[in-house]
């Protein structure tokens, strides 16, 4: 088992519940966390309880995590603090944000702990690392301070004139043992042929590559063990002599430190190019299946935006054998590619089903029954589905844990509101579901509009939420053809700047009128 350093880690996060299991995970490793709820007060237990590590929110109240971060690094410190930044929000532009700012690394929520306890590891070794690099440093300037580095004198035939007894500790030999011998005896091959050469080249004449810089070499120790060095040459001119006076010191420490943490990197990276392969691969498959060619269907209007590469918002529509439209709008807990997955056995099920004309009342049995047999526990799925008898102008709407749907009239005035009346699906048992469809029909022309929660909880920089009103004032007195592109502006316009925050879906299904001959 390694030996590692127990860390003192500041936990930074708005959501107290996020705080309580990372004090949990955190203590059962042998750590101690320190919760700060904002960035404001996480800048304020940087300074006051000096951690080793922090794990950073992004999206937070008061002060956001990035600003946060840049306000610590801006402190000034004698050491390295690696800052990890935990969030929902995935995209590029998020991690590309969080590393200009000063982090580190990066994890996605949900928080993957075996990921995490991974990270925490890496990160317990590289301050291990560092913690030995600071301490040979400390070393070194005490040596530095006491005159008590290893100091080598030499003439121009590069013979020891003299040695002190730091060189015995560093190289093996003793000044005795060292002094009348040439110095390429503590270089290593093919130094040691080359050394009287250079020697010899500045001695006549040649410009001073050396003297007065510190340069890394590689030196030899007695044994014949090879280390790296730092030397520094300086020359003194007495009236009818020259020396050479070289101060070596051992990096050995600070090269395996900056090997270790070079390798770090490019774990990381490696690590990030497969997420990015994994992710794409993943997003090209689900797409598949959201962007179905059913969507087509000319009494279909929909807007689907995903508040990270992943939607856990899906919409889906099919004809199925007698002619009826089905449509679905469903929203999985979470964002990203977990709620993306959580989708998929619905929009299975739901093409499937839909194509032989499936009472709504299974439909909704057999998605129930699906996302309870292959969804952890905590994982649901609100839906709205519908199906539309366009011939008889009749229909039927079930809505679990959703927004209420609304059949608009021509002029997009509300004729009626549907209201949910059930829990989303998968978290009750099938048969405990009391599954009543509301059946409705309409005389004239008119539209039913569905949407999910995250359109009407966008919110702007003021942090107002776009809400049900603005949504029914952007569709009022639009031709049905216009009503989504509408929508679309006004979200956007309402957002401004702000990026959503959630997924964003619209769904309107025109409802036409049967002319009679």
């Amino acid at each position: 088992m390694e030996d590692l350093p127990k860390l003192k880690v500041l936990t930074v996060d708005d959501n107290r519940t996020n705080l309580q299991i990372l004090q949990v995970f955190l203590k059962k490793l042998g750590h101690q966390a320190i919760p700060a709820d904002n960035g404001e007060v996480a800048v304020a237990k940087y300074l006051e309880e000096r951690p080793d590590l922090i794990l950073m929110d992004i999206m937070m109240p008061v002060m956001d995590g990035f600003e946060a971060t840049r306000r610590i690094r801006a402190l000034p410190s004698d050491r390295w603090v690696p800052i990890i930044f935990l969030s929902a929000l995935d995209r590029d532009e998020n991690l590309v944000g969080g590393l200009e700012a000063g982090g580190d690394d990066y994890l996605s929520k949900p928080i993957n702990f075996v990921v995490l306890e991974a990270k925490m590891r890496s990160m317990q070794r590289t301050l291990a690392l560092q913690q030995h690099v600071s301490d040979a440093l400390y070393r070194l300037q005490t040596i530095s301070d006491n005159v008590l580095e290893a100091i080598i004198t030499i003439d121009t035939n590069a013979t020891v004139i003299s040695s002190n007894r730091a060189v015995e500790a560093l190289f093996g030999w003793t000044p005795e043992e060292l002094v009348g011998q040439n110095v390429k005896v503590l270089c290593p091959e093919p130094y040691r042929a080359e050394h009287d050469s250079y020697v010899y080249e500045y001695v006549s004449g040649g410009p001073p590559k050396i003297i007065g810089v510190g340069r890394e070499v590689p030196a030899q120790r007695r044994d014949g063990s090879i280390f790296a060095a730092e030397l520094t040459v300086s020359e003194v001119r007495m009236e009818h002599k020259r020396l050479f006076i070289g101060v070596i010191r051992d990096i050995s420490d600070r090269k395996r430190a900056e090997k270790q943490l070079q390798e770090n990197a490019h774990k990381l990276q490696r690590y990030y190019d497969s997420s990015e392969a994994e992710n794409q691969l993943a997003q090209a498959l689900i797409e598949r299946q959201l962007m179905r060619e059913e969507l087509d269907d000319p009494l279909i209007q929909y807007w689907l935006t995903p508040a990270q590469n992943f939607s856990g918002d899906v919409l889906a529509a099919a004809r199925s054998s007698s002619g009826r439209l089905y449509a679905l709008l469903a929203d999985a807990t979470g964002h990203g590619l977990t709620a993306a997955i959580s989708t998929l056995p619905v929009l299975t099920l739901f093409y499937r089903m839909a194509a032989t004309d499936t009472p709504i009342e299974k439909m909704v049995f057999e998605i129930n029954q699906q996302l309870r047999e292959s969804m952890p526990v905590g994982r649901f799925v609100g839906a709205i589905l519908v199906c539309l008898d366009t011939l008889r102008q009749e229909g039927e709407i079930w809505i679990g844990g959703m927004p209420r749907a609304t059949l608009l009239d021509s002029c997009g005035s509300i004729v009626h509101e549907f209201v949910s009346s059930e829990l989303p699906l998968g978290i009750l048992p099938s048969e405990e579901i009391a599954v009543t469809p509301e059946r409705f029909k309409w005389l004239a022309a008119s539209q039913l509009a569905l949407c999910s929660d995250g359109l009407l909880e966008a919110e702007n920089a003021k942090g107002e939420q776009f809400g049900s009103e603005r949504l029914l004032a952007a569709i009022a007195g639009q031709p049905v053809g216009n009503r989504r592109d509408s929508v679309q502006a006004a979200v956007l316009d309402h957002l401004g700047e702000e990026g959503a925050q959630d997924d964003i879906s619209l769904l309107l299904i025109s409802c036409p009128e049967v002319r009679k001959n």
